[in-house]
């Protein structure tokens, strides 16, 4: 008796192996081979936010390749504030389209959450499709729209960014590079 549950035992071992597998999966299989290519602090009237991480498989992100961005929360924020915020960098970084700005804010509210200290959100850029983003290593949304994506991202990484001192550790700039 033994040998005939033996075959069974192992397919559903293997099944529960790969069913872990899917089940654990996150952003980290969206950017194969993403090394910390630099982190950081956004502080807000010298109150810590959040600490910022960005991934990638290149030594140098751009927008041809997938990328990861990782705030981990040291405050407690609503998502509407996160909302807000976002669209505020969008718009003051030059989208002004209100009726775009609308849908965007749209796709932010289903994406993000009220974050409490410690809480993760990972946004990955996916060059010519989009962006999804991860809550605590979940995936939570997926947005279909390039434009945002860029837009998005821009808030860190766009050379205006409210805080270069934050993009440059980001990108692991010395502070004489643009």
């Amino acid at each position: 008796m033994p040998t005939t549950l033996r075959p069974f035992s192992l397919s559903l071992a293997l099944l529960c192996g790969l069913w872990g597998q899917v089940a654990c999966a996150d952003w980290r299989s969206e950017v194969p081979g993403a090394a910390q290519v630099g982190q950081g602090q956004f502080t807000w009237f010298g109150f810590v936010v959040y600490e910022a991480h960005l991934w990638s498989a290149t030594a140098a992100p751009d927008w041809t390749h997938a990328f990861a961005l990782e705030l981990v929360y040291r405050r407690e924020l609503s998502r509407d504030t996160l909302v807000q915020a976002s669209l505020d960098e969008m718009r003051r970084l030059g989208n002004e389209d209100d009726t775009q700005l609308g849908r965007w804010a749209g796709e932010m509210r289903q994406s993000f959450v009220d974050v409490q200290p410690r809480q993760r959100i990972t946004g990955v850029y996916l060059p010519g499709e989009g962006c999804r983003f991860y809550v605590d290593g979940k995936l939570h949304h997926n947005v279909a729209d390039a434009r945002f994506a860029r837009a998005f991202f821009s808030i860190w990484l766009d050379p205006r960014t409210r805080s270069p001192d934050l993009r440059r550790d980001l990108l692991g700039l010395n502070g004489d590079e643009p």
